[in-house]
């Protein structure tokens, strides 16, 4: 397959080129309309009690979404600023579409005690479609903001999807400004030439579209969150200019063997092209697991990082090759070295490691266990405008209430469907909030609010839904609202969690398997990727939920992480894991399978590998980096998590653990049983080796 697809990207490499032009224009054209369509809306599981009761209310209820308004910094009490804010209220009450305003002044609670801010909630009819809702949201919004005051901040429904979509869009650019010239300084450290140099780029640029792409074609069938642009687009950057990397130094390899250019890309694709189609399949596969959860997040964020990551492989093995064969005529060929000089700092890492493979697993394996040590208290929230940069409309809303209402204020409340039949279970459900209020719907439905103490998602908040569910007994109630979806998430998670486990761990053993041909290193990769992703995860815990050092990234602690970021946190960093571990382990099968003995195979592939595998994750760390400049805090802590899980997996457990481990196992590393290894020679993936020339002399 992929000698034939360098064959056909050499053949004719204007025409491919130009494939990928129309792809680019329509990836920058109609892909960008997808920040248009993004949704803040993430925690809901179809099927659960909350969803369904959501549902419900929804079909129901004479009202639909709402926004909220806060008017601040000066007294509320002025005459002139009451005769504008009443004045606005009448106005807003006419616009269409519109179903509720309260008088700020009329209704206890909208005024603040101290006098300096009001609240002016506006609710709009049930059953609009997007556009009117679009249009009656814009004309309210555009009347509230001509209240002359120093401080007016309106957000919420529909209006804070836009408001995150906008943002999302500017700290995308934001990224990619800071990100991309880092980036082309490093790779001419690299690779010594602009043209080389510039050759990754190019490559993650087409990543960038297929993201935008991939999210739009998505966008039409499906919600797409918000933090979704950050996550695939830094992913589908990184990812490009790894795989082009390994690529670009495996072509200037082999161009030292062959001044034939088109056969110096065949030799590259047949090696390092298999790479990155196992490299490419096993970050896929790890992204798989998230198609287990019913999560509508999660589904359409497995699947869109999938898409991508696929859009790079395929950008790496048809569109480079075809570049290469066009203009690699003038990139230089890597310098030959004399023999031992090549790796040598890697080379020497390795035989330490190996040397001494018990004193390297009793001292790392221990460590790696104390930083995953937060892990066990981890705890996940949907959370509130905190999590937002204080630039953004919501947070500055969400910090002038908080300066100037109650703890509280603006809660979401617990929301219970129909309290029972029995008026004694309605008395009871009611009796657990001091502050219950009902009301009645249309068809003799009626609603009970339990206002919760605490954040919206806190446990005070959870422990209120769980006490309704227990209450209610076999009574026909549904509990639904924020804290009922979070509750129904986590059930969700803890359902399903070991299946997506499973389903990630089988696909990749098969793969690495495929690979290898051996049992034992995919167990062995697997453990060892297991604690680099548990040491990440567990600094992220203790940066951002418990607040240890989370000033200096800008962000607070929270108490809880976004319960968007560990689910893919440990996906992603899983698939980005098996990168590393599949550049060393194809450097060292070569060793293998040319004549070197099991210990010697190890350091050689190291030594080959080393390089690459450090200035990728150095890559990675730079775009990873670079997208954490935005300030959101799920993008924080994702971009936190992929940063160290790359890191530390690249340095310590690639650097260190493999060799000590590989060299702990020697030859039974490679064992499989008969069987196996039978089904492995008739049907295990591979394709054309490069010469033996070219692989016992490149490095």
């Amino acid at each position: 397959m992929l000698s034939t697809l360098a064959r056909a990207s050499t053949r004719r490499p204007l025409t491919v080129i130009c494939l990928w032009v129309v792809f680019l224009l329509l990836g920058f054209g109609l892909g960008t309309g997808v920040f248009g369509k993004l949704s803040d809306d993430v925690p809901d599981v179809p099927g659960t009690e909350s969803d369904r009761a959501d549902d419900h209310l929804s079909g129901i209820s004479p009202t639909g979404e709402s926004v909220t308004a806060v008017v601040a910094g000066e007294s509320v009490s002025d005459a002139a600023l009451r005769v504008q804010v009443e004045r606005t209220v009448a106005e807003v009450r006419e616009i269409a579409g519109v179903a509720t305003v309260p008088d700020p002044y009329g209704t206890p609670g909208l005024v603040a005690r101290d006098g300096q801010a009001l609240i002016i909630p506006v609710t709009f009819e049930g059953g609009l479609s997007d556009e009117a809702e679009e249009e009656a949201t814009d004309a309210a919004v555009a009347r509230i903001q001509e209240i002359d005051a120093p401080d007016v901040h309106v957000s919420g429904g529909e209006l804070l999807g836009r408001q995150l979509g906008e943002r999302a869009q500017e700290d995308v650019k934001n990224a990619e400004l800071i990100s991309l010239p880092i980036v082309l300084a490093l790779l001419l450290v690299v690779f010594g030439g602009l043209r080389a140099a510039a050759l990754p780029l190019v490559i993650a640029v087409s990543g960038i579209a297929g993201a935008f792409l991939a999210l739009f074609a998505f966008s039409q069938v499906t919600d797409i969150s918000v933090y979704a642009i950050q996550v695939t687009t830094m992913l589908g950057l990184g990812l490009a200019v790894d795989y082009a990397l390994l690529m670009l130094v495996r072509f200037r390899e082999e161009r030292r063997h062959t001044e034939d250019v088109v056969e110096a890309v065949h030799r590259t694709v047949a090696a390092a092209g298999r790479t990155v189609l196992f490299s490419g399949l096993t970050v896929a596969v790890s992204l798989t697991g998230l198609l287990v959860f019913p999560s509508v997040f999660l589904r359409s964020m497995g699947l869109a990082v999938a898409a991508v990551v696929v859009i790079d492989m395929l950008a790496a093995v048809t569109l480079l090759p075809a570049l290469l064969a066009k203009f690699g005529g003038k990139i230089a060929p890597s310098r030959a070295k004399a023999q031992g000089e090549e790796g040598r700092l890697f080379a020497r890492l390795a035989r330490f490691a190996a040397r001494r493979r018990i004193a390297v697993l009793v001292t790392v394996v221990p460590a790696l266990l104390v930083l995953a040590l937060p892990v066990t208290g981890m705890r996940i929230a949907i959370g509130d405008a905190r999590q937002l940069p204080s630039s953004t409309e919501a947070r500055q809303l969400y910090d002038t209430v908080g300066a100037h209402f109650p703890p509280g204020t603006g809660v979401s409340p617990v929301t219970v469907l129909d309290p029972g039949t029995d008026p004694a279970t309605a008395d009871r459900i009611r009796a657990l909030s001091p502050t219950a209020e009902s009301r009645e719907l249309p068809g003799g439905h009626t609603v009970v609010e339990l206002q919760p103490p605490g954040s919206v998602d806190g446990k005070a908040a959870t422990d209120l839904v769980e006490r309704v569910r227990d209450v209610r007994g076999d009574e026909p109630v549904e509990v639904t609202g924020v804290a009922a979806r979070l509750v129904d998430f986590r059930a969700m998670l803890g359902e399903r969690a070991p299946w997506a486990a499973l389903t990630v761990l089988a696909g990749i053993f098969v793969l690495l398997f495929a690979f290898t041909g051996s049992v034992l290193i995919p167990l062995r990769t697997i453990a060892t990727t297991l604690l680099s992703l548990g040491a990440a995860l567990g600094v992220v815990v203790w940066v951002f939920q418990d607040g240890h050092l989370a000033g200096l990234l800008g962000a607070e602690g929270l108490g809880a992480l976004s319960l968007t970021a560990p689910p893919l946190i440990i996906a992603i960093a899983f698939g980005l894991a098996m990168d590393y571990e599949l550049f060393i382990l194809a450097r060292m099968r070569e060793a293998r399978q040319h004549g070197g003995d099991d210990r010697e195979a190890v350091v050689t592939g190291l030594r080959r590998s080393g390089r690459v595998v450090t200035c990728a994750a150095l890559l990675l760390a730079v775009v990873f980096g670079a997208f954490m400049t935005g300030g959101f805090s799920p993008i924080l802590q994702i971009g936190l998590g992929l940063t160290l899980a790359v890191l530390i997996d690249a340095t310590v457990v690639r650097m260190l653990l493999v060799p000590a481990t590989m060299a702990l196992l020697g030859r039974r590393a490679w064992w499989a049983p008969k069987p196996l290894r039978r089904a492995h020679e008739r049907f295990g993936l591979r394709e054309e080796e490069a010469t033996r020339e070219s692989v016992t002399t490149s490095a």
